[in-house]
């Protein structure tokens, strides 16, 4: 990946909704050459998809809680199979440390919480110790990722 495809990939996810022109004139090439990069990079899987960014609250998932999880290796795949289905889950990771997986989960309520908590995470054989952090406000959350230079390190314009 070059810094074309770089800028190309800034731009894009700043804005999914940039027009051609817009794309090539932030990367400074030809417009058909930005549509060609943007092909190859969705085709490569740079870019994976295409999405709107809702506002939680007011799509009902204004509860933002990460769950600490302990498992047990007996069920391990099923549980994280199982976990990674669910639509209230926005992020799942394998961790070092005392916990096996923090969970990044979004819903209505505390009601919908202690229910997701009691029907879907404690029934999995694998779990043995959940621990629940809850956002009392959230000032960023993005799924934007960073895209660095080549080089490693920033470049100024």
């Amino acid at each position: 990946m070059d810094i074309t495809d770089r800028l190309i990939c800034e731009t894009v996810q700043r804005d999914g909704r940039a027009s051609s022109a817009a794309i090539a004139e932030a990367a400074g090439i030809p417009t058909s050459t930005a549509n060609d990069r943007l092909r190859r990079l969705s085709a490569t899987g740079a870019i994976k998809g295409w999405h709107a960014t809702l506002d939680a609250k007011r799509v009902g998932a204004g509860l933002a809680c990460f769950v600490l999880i302990d498992m047990q290796h007996e069920g391990e795949d099923e549980a994280v199979e199982t976990l990674c289905d669910r639509p209230e889950v926005q992020e799942m990771h394998h961790i070092s440390g005392a916990h096996s997986y923090l969970v990044k989960l979004r819903l209505k309520d505390m009601d919908a919480m202690q229910s997701f908590l009691a029907e879907v995470v404690k029934p999995l054989r694998a779990v043995q110790r959940t621990e629940t952090t809850f956002a009392l406000k959230t000032h960023k959350e993005t799924a934007q990722v960073h895209v660095a230079h080549p080089s490693g390190g920033e470049e100024n314009d």
